[in-house]
């Protein structure tokens, strides 16, 4: 967990500066929260990029599948990069939303929106029985508490019927959006992906930089602070936890979608792992890190699987090893403290 801290640290001067209570930590402008002009037209370089990339030889299921994994990343990211909190757990929430959408839309006829709306019910529910158990744990034992129920939620999916247990659950159609617009069409599923991704990721951006993200952040960096200033802290960490939750069912409802069956890789303890391989890649406590950590571990298994076989994990590993020694922030939180010494020496 020391390694974890260490690599999620940033500053939150603004959240801690407080002098009563709950009423000291004021809404902060998006400026003074690191989101920068700079960084706000990179985002928009970069939406521009995933919105012509299909045109430009991007193959539209890899680029789906990378944005459905990037928000399960940056969910999980809500949790341990802005709170504090390392769930070995969240497989849970992606893959149980994964198998209710397939089987709802699937076995139930219901539409592709409904399904999506009972991934993320799924996951907020789950994630809020979760968090009621091991919220009030602290580091390795919360850690292995979400550990815990995931295999629980594991073994549920190996033995239900519905599931369709080692097999997982197949053919799940794509069904028309809305009831007007078919999504058969690679290319106009992954407008619809990338447009749910953008509006998540907005929306993370929002909650992070909101007074409540404020908290959270100060919770991250000095709880027993947070509780003498009269902050709920396990009020706070639930709700940070259910939303994180949430958004991980989204993510894996949406893949479901997208490739058409839920396996039980989904609900494995090794899709808990490889998203927390993700956003440190790329670097827990930023915005764009996990999406890059995703980008980079998708990338990978995608052009190495046919050609390594089992050792692209081996290979993935090493990368991951290689970054923790000598990029303890993760390649965007490097980038990000680079840039930060550069302007302190230009401004000294």
């Amino acid at each position: 967990m020391n390694t974890t801290q260490a690599a999620t640290a940033t500053a939150t001067a603004t959240a801690t500066t407080g002098t009563a209570g709950p009423a000291a930590v004021p809404s902060v402008p998006l400026a003074a929260t690191g989101i920068s002009p700079l960084t706000r037209f990179a985002y928009l370089a970069l939406l521009a990029l995933a919105v012509v990339a299909p045109m430009v030889g991007l193959y539209p299921v890899f680029g789906m599948k990378l944005l459905c994994f990037a928000l399960f990343a940056c969910a999980f990211n809500l949790l341990l990069g802005f709170t504090g909190l390392l769930s070995f757990g969240h497989a849970a929430f992606f893959g149980s939303a994964a198998y209710i959408a397939g089987w709802l839309v699937k076995a139930q006829g219901w539409s592709p929106e409904l399904g999506l709306l009972a991934g993320i019910v799924t996951g907020a529910l789950l994630g809020l029985v979760f968090g009621l158990v091991a919220i009030r744990r602290q580091g390795i034992y919360f850690a292995m508490v979400t550990l815990a129920l995931a295999q629980m939620v594991f073994f549920v999916c190996l033995q239900a019927p519905f599931t369709g247990g080692e097999d997982g659950l197949q053919g799940v159609p794509r069904g028309t959006l809305f009831g007007v617009l078919p999504l058969t069409s690679d290319l106009t599923l992954y407008y619809v992906v990338l447009a749910i991704f953008a509006i998540c990721f907005l929306g993370i951006i929002r909650v992070v930089t909101s007074p409540f993200g404020q908290v959270l952040k100060m919770i991250r960096e000095n709880e027993p602070r947070a509780i003498s200033l009269g902050y709920a802290v396990d009020k706070y960490k639930l709700l940070a936890f259910v939303l994180s939750a949430s958004l991980a069912g989204l993510a894996g409802s949406l893949k479901t979608i997208v490739m058409g069956f839920a396996s039980l890789t989904d609900v494995h303890w090794s899709m808990s792992g490889e998203v927390i391989l993700m956003s440190l890649l790329g670097g827990v406590g930023t915005f764009f890190g996990p999406v890059f950590g995703a980008g980079v571990v998708i990338a990978l298994q995608n052009l190495l699987a046919d050609k390594v076989g089992a050792w692209v994990t081996v290979i993935i590993g090493a990368i991951f090893v290689v970054c923790v020694l000598a990029f303890r922030k993760g390649a965007v939180g490097e980038l990000h403290a680079w840039l930060e010494r550069r302007k302190s020496r230009a401004n000294g």
